[in-house]
């Protein structure tokens, strides 16, 4: 078994623990009772199987698997429908009626079919082997991730030790200035892979992790959440049940309410879904528009007290049962609101880094218009911020915002493309985009506004 992700000097880690291949059935931590019934159930989804596209359905190599399909040969509850060849993996099993009355008492207890699930003992220990915090990242290693971005003289020395502490983080600003893309080069460069599995078994139930929203697969054989068929035609070198992942970034923002951060009970399928905070262990959460979800911000950060000073977090069950699981994320929370009308000082103590992001001054609205002008293919020309400046920012029609530069050559492109010409940075275009573009603001109303005059 392999020792805990270690950094680098560079900041990069290493391969971090992978969790080694299932060799026997006591390898999975489950009851031969629930793999058999789990098997029962995909036989009945999809009537029949090969041995190798079972294996690859419950993610357990066939090796294992077939001690199971003996019990279940010799109990009259599958069959082999026809042979393919002499072993014992290209027979096609199907279910006898014994075994199509063994799946549907399966489905009553619980419609969950898919890879089987981890122990939750081994998510824990999986998670913690895994965990942000054994990642260091050197400044070399920040200002890569953070490449495509225009920051601030000096932003990094305020970030870099935030990130290192893998404590709580506040990003505060107007909107528009990168605060989630910051925290998404964040989480990339706490390095590039994370094992994170399927389902997890809790107390008997399932409750699904992986989210391909969230998670990104790394595994060319995983497509939408499931194991694509014919990855056991060798032995597994790690446990199939996990998905090797780039280390997550969720985003909760002005929807999210106070159920659900926790566990979400289906009554039908009898299966549980991850709250936000479980799919970004090994990653980044990030509390964006903090201040206009559906509750209060004091009622939101009470509820993370605890997870943000103990690293664990306390989860219901529809028992009512209560679970202790892994908070292992770094917690950006991100605001266009001054954070002193957000909450009290006591409550702004907890989040233990505060960094603004401000407004683009000229130089660096320069440098990013500029390179969203490579990007478009359009010829860079110095006037046309200028002009944008003296015409829209210092009249009071908009403030300068890091997303100006792209959203207003998207406009412009979009205009040529439409009359038939090239895309070019003349006055008429740029006035046309920019009318398109900016909505006429009282003074007043943002809290850019005294940065105007410098600009």
């Amino acid at each position: 078994m392999t020792t805990s992700a270690l950094a680098t000097p560079h900041g990069k880690t290493l391969e971090p623990t992978v969790p080694p291949g299932i060799e026997s059935l006591e390898d999975t931590g489950l009851s031969r009772d629930f793999l058999v019934s789990l098997i029962a159930k995909i036989l009945h989804q999809r009537d029949s199987l090969t041995g190798f596209e079972l294996a690859d359905a419950i993610a357990i190599p066939f090796t294992v698997l077939d001690e199971l399909l003996v019990e279940l040969q010799n109990s009259r509850l599958t069959e082999v429908r026809e042979t393919d060849g002499p072993a014992r993996s290209s027979y096609r099993f199907a279910l006898t009626a014994a075994g199509r009355q063994k799946a549907s008492e399966a489905f009553a207890a619980s419609q969950y079919v898919g890879p089987a699930p981890v122990p939750f003992g081994q998510y824990v220990e999986w998670t913690r082997r895994q965990s942000v915090n054994t990642v260091s990242i050197d400044r070399a290693h920040l200002e890569e991730a953070l490449a495509d971005l225009v920051l601030p003289d000096g932003f990094l020395d305020s970030l870099g030790p935030a990130v290192n502490s893998g404590k709580s983080l506040f990003l505060y600003g107007d909107p528009g200035n990168g605060k989630t893309r910051i925290a998404e080069g964040v989480a990339s460069a706490f390095g590039e892979a994370f094992y994170v599995p399927f389902a997890v078994d809790l107390d008997g139930h399932v409750a699904v992790l992986y989210d391909p929203v969230y998670h990104e697969a790394l595994d060319p054989e995983v497509t939408e959440g499931a194991p694509d068929l014919a990855i056991f035609r060798e032995v597994a070198t790690h446990d199939r049940r996990f998905v090797k992942v780039r280390r997550p970034v969720v985003v909760a923002g002005g929807e999210l309410d106070l159920s659900q951060l926790d566990l979400r009970y289906d009554p039908f399928s009898r299966t549980y879904q991850a709250p936000v905070q479980l799919k970004a262990n090994g990653g980044v959460l990030v509390i964006d528009d903090l201040g206009r979800q559906r509750v209060p911000p004091r009622a939101l950060l009470n509820r993370w007290i605890v997870p943000l000073e103990h690293r664990v977090d306390h989860l219901t069950l529809h028992s009512g049962k209560k679970i202790t699981v892994p908070f292992d994320c770094l917690v950006v929370f991100s605001t266009n609101i001054d954070p002193a009308q957000l909450v009290e000082e006591a409550f702004l103590r907890r989040i233990h880094y505060k960094i603004h992001v401000p407004d683009p001054d000229e130089r660096r609205y320069d440098e990013i218009f500029d390179r969203c002008c490579l990007a478009e293919g359009i010829a860079y020309d110095p006037d046309a911020p200028e002009l944008i400046r003296r015409e829209y920012y210092r009249r009071g029609r908009a403030w300068p915002r890091g997303c100006h530069p792209r959203d207003i050559l998207s406009h412009l492109r979009d205009i040529a493309a439409f009359n038939g010409h090239v895309p070019v940075l003349s006055p008429t275009l740029l006035r046309k985009a920019c009318d398109s573009y900016f909505v006429p603001l009282e003074r007043g109303t943002s809290t850019g506004l005294a940065q105007i005059e410098d600009v």
